[in-house]
């Protein structure tokens, strides 16, 4: 999730990466036991922490000096993970606050790009046949996770090919220089309706700093040279310092949880995040095409979880293009296509991938694009 995620960041569009609201509890029509909410806890995007800010308590919005702040997140830190006061000081003091990152989070947003023009910027020639060739060189090891969690292996290339180019571009910044950066320069823009949302980034990247140090201990890193994106996302999956303490595995035996070099760990990490934080269904579908019948209104839910019946979906117009499973319940996904509105329905695999990035065209690109790595025709953008 490194220049996709930082697009969304800036844009919200790796991607039109709005939250869904938090919505009234389901009618009638949706099934009475829903998947998995998400809970607000943070993807490997740097766009999750959006997730948790409709029910996230209060926050305190007095600004507060950096001395005063930076001396409130040693002591809160070293009690709150046994860590030696001193030393979290003396690795502070290596940070550097990088002014780069801090004009890159003050960008003003851009406008969020239709499906068709969105999709291109991820699902290329060139990427798809970089795919193809990864899957090929590490086919081995991505079927014996594929055969042990149900993810996909091209589900999980696609999701590498998107995030960091297979492992060419995982980023250039000190990991603890962009995390110190934004944790204690968050920039402000001096609108007083954006003021809570900033802090809350803020603060938001102060607990990824002191998951760093976490992380660092637990995995035995040299936290001064760890690289990343200049939000801190790390190695070829991206992950943000908690989900790598959460959801990284061990997927050669070796006794670390390596997201950097070891293609084992990496592929099995990616897979328990999906299968952990996304609910993934062994065999499920994620999505197929569908049709909205003449007249009928759209029909957008504002909470993405799948929850809505064939039947319940079918006497609001849509009826889907392409065999589905028995017993399948859906959300309903607009595109804005080259040629038109385009009409989808996302299972619980494509909310899934909505967890690793909240964004229902980002789920569909890395839907589309392992398609096309697997050797399937793609529908036009």
């Amino acid at each position: 999730m490194i220049r996709r995620t930082l697009a969304c960041m800036l844009t919200f569009g790796l991607v039109a990466c709005a939250t869904p609201p938090s919505s009234p509890p389901p009618s009638p029509e949706t099934k009475t036991a829903p998947p998995a909410r998400d809970d607000g806890h943070k993807g490997p995007a740097e766009a999750a922490p959006e997730a948790a800010a409709a029910a996230a308590p209060p926050v305190d919005l007095t600004p507060v000096p950096f001395e005063v702040a930076r001396a409130a997140f040693i002591r809160n830190t070293a009690a709150r993970h046994g860590l030696e006061p001193d030393y979290i000081a003396s690795v502070l003091d290596q940070a550097q606050v990088r002014q780069p990152i801090i004009a890159a989070m003050a960008r003003p947003a851009e406008r969020v790009k239709p499906w068709n023009e969105y999709r291109p910027m991820f699902i290329t020639q060139a990427r798809i046949e970089g795919g193809r060739k990864f899957l090929a060189q590490h086919r081995d090891e991505l079927m014996r996770v594929q055969q042990r969690t149900g993810v996909p292996a091209e589900v999980i290339v696609a999701i590498i090919g998107v995030e960091s180019s297979y492992g060419a571009n995982t980023g250039s910044h000190r990991v603890l220089d962009a995390l110190y950066t934004l944790a204690f320069y968050y920039p402000r823009s001096g609108d007083p309706a954006k003021l809570e949302r900033e802090v809350r980034r803020e603060l938001f990247f102060r607990d990824e700093l002191a998951n760093l140090f976490v992380l660092a201990r637990d995995e035995k890193l040299d936290i001064t040279g760890l690289k990343g994106s200049y939000a801190g996302a790390m190695g070829m999956g991206q992950f943000m310092p908690s989900s790598y303490l959460d959801y990284a595995v061990d997927g050669n035996g070796d006794g670390r949880r390596d997201l950097f070099t070891s293609y084992d760990d990496v592929f099995s990490s990616i897979a328990n995040y999906f299968v952990k934080k996304g609910g993934w269904v062994r065999g499920g579908q994620v999505a197929v095409p569908a049709t909205l019948a003449p007249g009928r209104e759209e029909f957008n839910p504002t909470e993405w979880a799948p929850t809505w019946s064939l039947d319940a979906l079918a006497r609001r117009g849509y009826q889907p293009s392409a065999p589905v499973q028995p017993g399948a319940t859906a959300t309903p996904v607009t595109l804005e296509g080259s040629t038109g509105k385009q009409y989808w329905l996302g299972f619980q695999n494509y909310y899934a991938i909505t967890r690793y990035n909240i964004s229902k065209m980002y789920a569909m690109s890395v839907f589309q694009l392992s398609q096309a790595i697997a050797g399937q025709e793609l529908p036009p953008a």
